[in-house]
């Protein structure tokens, strides 16, 4: 089961059909929205400050979540990806975006709708990366504008996916 841990008097809530592996860490203030997945050694800390993850998000193996104490967030909206070994640290994502394996985004960036951060990518803190974009690099930087309607497809695909893996794994009654 995984590691749910209460800090300061905040209790992590896990929507439902929400599927926790084994070593997933959810620590403090972190609310998680229905159907998602948090999987195996992902770490969710919500000690210092609040991280708020919406509808359908599925958080990949090895990610790392983190906040800055009074003054950076993690908002995380719905239908979200977040590749394997992925640092989050007090960002904000919005819907429908999709995060590459391995990047980094820091604090005060801003990752729009729908964008796609390429994997191996570092969003520098403060960054606005435009909705329906591709951002690449280290720094990363604009690559080029996408079809709205391909990249929706696209990122709600892997998501789609990733709830499908969840079910299986849930069918063993690892589900909260």
């Amino acid at each position: 089961m995984a590691l749910i841990k209460s800090v300061r008097g905040f209790t992590p809530e896990i929507g439902k059909d929400t599927f926790l592996a084994e070593n997933a860490t959810i620590i403090g203030d972190v609310v998680i929205g229905e159907g998602c997945s948090i999987w195996y050694g992902t770490i969710l800390r919500g000690d210092v400050n609040s991280i708020r993850i919406g509808n359908g998000v599925n958080i990949q193996d090895g990610s790392v979540l983190h906040t800055l104490y009074q003054k950076f967030t993690i908002e995380i909206g719905d239908h979200v990806s977040i590749g394997h070994n992925v640092t989050i640290h007090g960002a904000k994502i919005e819907n429908g975006a999709l995060i590459g394996m391995g990047s980094v985004v820091l604090d005060d960036a801003v990752i729009g709708e729908g964008a796609i951060v390429a994997a191996g990518s570092v969003v520098l803190a403060k960054t606005r990366v435009e909705a329906g974009s591709i951002y690449a690099g280290v720094p990363a930087r604009f690559v080029k504008k996408v079809d709205p309607e391909q990249a929706k497809e696209i990122n709600q695909k892997i998501a789609t996916n990733y709830h499908m893996y969840a079910s299986w794994y849930t069918e063993e009654g690892n589900q909260v």
